[in-house]
């Protein structure tokens, strides 16, 4: 009896003091895992945007592609009718022939006049002579750039994928018109896509470049490996606009606690798993793996 008796309590402080240690350990672990280590929920996946648009302005005649098809550098995704764009190349191109006659025809009459003796012909007229076959060259190269600038227009009446991509907002079809410079679809670079975790400034001393990352999008239980390629080293300050007489105007803060500011940090995307489709635009969680805290793990 009096041995049971000592045990019982024993047994119940020995139980506390595990939970109580568990517990401390769980919080430690939290602690550990939301104070010490740069992580984010706040990321988004990005790519380069590719806004395609017309050289040259013009009906457009086919559209060979559609939307969120998959394309390779140099396709074909529009064509503008070419028939105006010909003309002007042939008419470049009979202006060019002109200037060449007259090239020659002024330059046979320089150097005839050059071989001349001063008793037949003056020098002011050798002199002129000279001049028109050099204002004649002129007219020459001007008329060559002419053709060689129609023959670029013709050219670009075909508009080809400036990159390996995705076809996306496409907004053209067959008999609309394009005008030069107007975006008509966009093409989502297909090697280009990266993460922008959003990390609070407090984290930013734990990580640095080259530390890998493990991203999760939203949705997926794989893991995407990539590493810390660059940190931004600027935010919009929002305290600072500019007011009256061109001063800062600063607004003042009633509040106890200091919200820490998210800073960009780049991640470079090492290798996606096959089954996972990346789209720019997607949420996703970052967790970055300090190379020191991976080293104490070990």
């Amino acid at each position: 009896m009096k041995s049971s008796a000592i045990v019982k309590p024993l047994l119940q402080v020995a139980i506390t003091l595990i939970v109580v240690l568990i517990a401390f350990l769980l919080t430690r672990t939290l602690w550990d895992h939301y104070m010490n280590t740069p992580w984010t929920r706040d990321g988004r996946v990005r790519a380069d945007v590719i806004s395609v648009a017309a050289d040259v302005s013009g009906i457009v005649v086919s559209v060979p592609v559609t939307d969120n098809r998959y394309v390779h550098k140099g396709d074909l995704l529009m064509k503008i009718d070419p028939a105006r764009y010909v003309l002007a190349l042939a008419q470049a191109e009979a202006v060019l022939s002109e200037r060449r006659i007259g090239l020659t025809t002024k330059q046979r009459d320089a150097e005839r006049r050059a071989r001349l003796d001063g008793d037949v012909i003056s020098n002011e007229s050798r002199e002129n002579s000279s001049a028109d076959a050099s204002a004649a060259q002129a007219m020459y190269q001007a008329a060559l750039a002419a053709r060689d600038s129609a023959k670029l227009n013709l050219e670009r009446t075909e508009v080809r994928a400036p990159a390996d991509g995705w076809i996306t907002n496409l907004n053209v079809h067959a008999g609309d018109f394009a005008q030069a410079g107007t975006p008509k679809l966009s093409v989502i670079d297909a090697n280009s896509f990266w993460v922008y975790g959003y990390f609070e400034e407090n984290k930013l001393p734990l990580m640095q470049v080259g530390d890998a990352a493990d991203i999760r999008l939203l949705g997926s239980e794989q893991n995407i490996s990539g590493h810390v390629d660059s940190i931004s080293r600027g935010i919009t300050d929002r305290d600072n606009a500019q007011g009256t007489y061109g001063l800062a105007n600063v607004n003042p803060s009633f509040n106890w606690v200091r919200l820490a500011q998210r800073v960009p940090v780049r991640i470079h995307i090492d290798k996606v798993p096959d089954g996972i489709t990346l789209a720019a635009g997607m949420t996703c969680a970052v967790i970055v793996k300090p190379r020191q805290l991976v080293a104490e793990q070990k």
